[in-house]
């Protein structure tokens, strides 16, 4: 697998995951805090991630797609861009994992 698959959802799950945090603590400004400029910050940072969600899916279902990982496997990258901060971990776990095979594929075939 190329690294530029890992490296893409990588990002994807970054970007993601600081957005939901960034809506996550906008809504709870807007209604527990009674915040009026929240309002509108949730306003852009949602559409920001409802966007950028749907470009991490597709990182996401490429990289399960290329590491041939199991369906549940899938489902819950892919749904980890939902859950604040799940995002982190669940990228950590799997560069970590994929790791190995980015690194055996870029080694040269003489090697």
């Amino acid at each position: 697998m190329k690294r530029s698959v890992l490296t893409r959802y990588r990002v994807m799950a970054y970007v993601t995951a600081v957005l939901l945090v960034l809506l996550t603590l906008g809504v709870i400004g807007k209604y527990l805090l009674d915040l009026d400029a929240a309002a509108s910050f949730t306003t852009v940072v949602g559409i920001a991630h409802g966007w950028l969600y749907i470009v991490y899916l597709v990182c996401a279902f490429d990289l399960g797609q290329k590491a041939r990982w199991p369906v549940g496997k899938q489902l819950w990258v892919l749904v980890a861009g939902t859950i604040p901060t799940a995002a982190f971990f669940v990228e950590r776990k799997v560069s970590r994992e994929l790791a190995p095979q980015v690194e055996s594929a870029a080694a040269p075939v003489g090697a």
